[in-house]
């Protein structure tokens, strides 16, 4: 049995193919079937280290990206899609997968396409409230197709989709609150906020939690993951901002939070601030209260929607990047953790939109095409 993998190069579209993988396996083994042939597919493996983890094998494609503006790139970019296409369909025809899983994105369209030509079975994840273009397009021939929110399944036909939730791997499934504050070097006693900006970090983010840092750290604790590119300049200006602070050592940042470190501020969070991608449903799969910051639709497109949407359930509150200021992030910070009503009906508003099976779910159904397939 062979399954192949697809998705865009960002972590968005990655993390969840992994988690994908992982319950494959699982299923695999539980079924006692033999275990199967997994490849991922794509322009670059952009964590290969996973990908051996999994045992994932990598089918190197290509593909142009499509700017919804005007870029010079958009006119050789063509030509790397149209090269991609044909790498697709020589390796798909002699790889010849039972069935293929979509994740989106740009760099999934040669695959998607070839496996059209070839007529193998599809089965495609959208994450976002709107769908994107690689997404809507193969929705029309997928067998079928998952979606994170409700209101995306109306762009797809109604006997096809099914609403899932977004894939979570079980290394950050579920938080680890023994050991969690020895590990992170934090005060038993001091509430502790977790602020992601995505794999890649945000400026945006790391600049308002700096301006706040002096208001905050006299009642908090801060686990800043700030994104590799930017650690060196946020800590050289937090040293500057608390030069004079009793409280410096409540400040924690850090590049990157691997899955250990991610699990244990998890487990020692109070409130968690992130931008509005695939994180709100690792948020919610902890059961985290949180303040969303998404980037705006003239940058990414759907992050405002699923922002709202999400709080629209009770487990967010949303900032709107135009919006955002220290002084309005630190009152919205104590507005929810100094009330214990509110904090507790976030808490179970997010525990609620929990949809920690998604993964499970969409390996379910890849196992049952596949075998039919294969048969």
């Amino acid at each position: 049995m062979k399954i192949l993998l697809t998705g865009g190069g960002s972590g968005g579209h990655f993390y969840p193919i992994i988690a994908v993988a992982e319950a494959i396996r699982d299923l695999a083994k539980e079924r006692k079937l033999l275990d199967p042939f997994l490849y991922y597919a794509a322009p670059e493996p952009y964590n290969a280290q996973s990908l051996v983890e999994n045992d994932i094998t990598f089918v190197q494609t290509s593909a142009g990206k499509m700017r919804r503006y005007f870029s010079l790139l958009n006119f050789f970019d063509f030509f790397k899609t149209a090269w991609g296409v044909t790498v697709s369909v020589f390796r798909i025809f002699f790889l010849y997968p039972d069935v293929i899983f979509g994740k989106g994105g740009y760099a999934s369209f040669p695959t998607l396409l070839a496996a059209r030509l070839f007529r193998i079975p599809v089965v495609i994840h959208e994450s976002d409230t709107v769908p994107g273009r690689v997404n809507k397009w193969a929705g029309k021939f997928a067998t079928r197709i998952a979606v994170s929110y409700p209101r995306a399944a109306a762009f797809f036909p109604k006997d096809k989709v099914a609403v899932t939730g977004n894939p979570i791997r079980k290394a950050i499934l579920t938080p680890a609150t023994e050991g969690a504050h020895e590990f992170l070097k934090l005060e038993r006693e001091v509430p502790v906020i977790l602020v992601v900006g995505g794999s890649q970090g945000s400026a945006v983010l790391n600049d308002a939690i700096l301006r706040a840092l002096p208001d905050l750290l006299a009642d908090f604790q801060i686990i800043h993951q700030t994104g590799a590119a930017n650690l060196a300049e946020v800590e050289q200006l937090a040293s500057v901002i608390l030069a004079d602070s009793p409280y410096k050592g409540r400040y924690r940042p850090f590049a990157y939070l691997d899955d250990l470190a991610t699990r244990m501020s998890a487990g020692a969070a109070s409130l968690v601030i992130s931008r509005a991608g695939s994180a709100i449903f690792e948020i919610a799969a902890w059961g985290k209260p949180a303040i969303l910051i998404p980037i705006p639709d003239s940058i990414v497109k759907d992050q405002t929607t699923n922002a709202f949407t999400y709080a629209r359930g009770g487990g967010a509150v949303v900032i709107e990047q135009n919006n955002l200021s220290a002084t309005l992030l630190a009152s919205e910070i104590r507005r929810i953790l100094n009330n214990q009503d509110l904090y507790d009906r976030m808490r179970l508003a997010a525990t609620a939109s929990s949809t920690a099976d998604a993964a499970r779910i969409i390996a379910d159904e890849l196992l049952r095409i596949a075998l039919s397939h294969e048969k």
